[in-house]
């Protein structure tokens, strides 16, 4: 299950791929539209500013505004901003790996060749859907 800092961070970045012009898009406008706390909002964009996604302009007609095309954003690299490893367990993570202390044989463990059967296929997912997939209408709808 995700988080609603990553549900709402890709609601976020959905409005702003969805934008119609390139002008910075104001957070109270983000919230309100997208029915997220502003202050939860601010820590959420503020990690995505950090990370290179988007661009932020102060003062009047300031705002958030992306930095790069929704084509070159993989829901799997906001994922990992926002909600850290893609993988269930630490013994599978290709990013966090830790060894299960209570797991004397990783090879033997069924629990671990299950997981990494999971993170293979999530990630499968994730690393091959980028923002611009995410914000396509449904199929059969317009």
């Amino acid at each position: 299950m995700i988080s609603k800092k990553t549900k709402y961070g890709l609601k976020a970045l959905a409005m702003l791929a969805k934008a119609e012009t390139d002008a910075p898009i104001q957070i109270s406008t983000i919230a309100k539209t997208e029915n997220i706390s502003q202050k939860f909002l601010e820590s959420i964009l503020l990690s995505l500013r950090k990370a290179g996604f988007l661009g932020s302009k102060k003062g009047k007609g300031g705002g958030y505004y992306l930095l790069k095309d929704p084509r070159d954003i993989t829901i799997a690299s906001v994922y990992r901003i926002l909600e850290g490893p893609i993988a269930m367990v630490p013994c599978v993570s290709l990013n966090f790996y830790e060894k299960c202390g209570d797991c004397p044989d990783e090879d033997a463990c069924g629990v671990h060749r299950l997981m990494i059967q999971i993170r293979d296929n999530t990630l499968a997912i994730l690393e091959n859907s980028t923002l611009a997939d995410f914000i396509l209408p449904a199929a059969g709808k317009q």
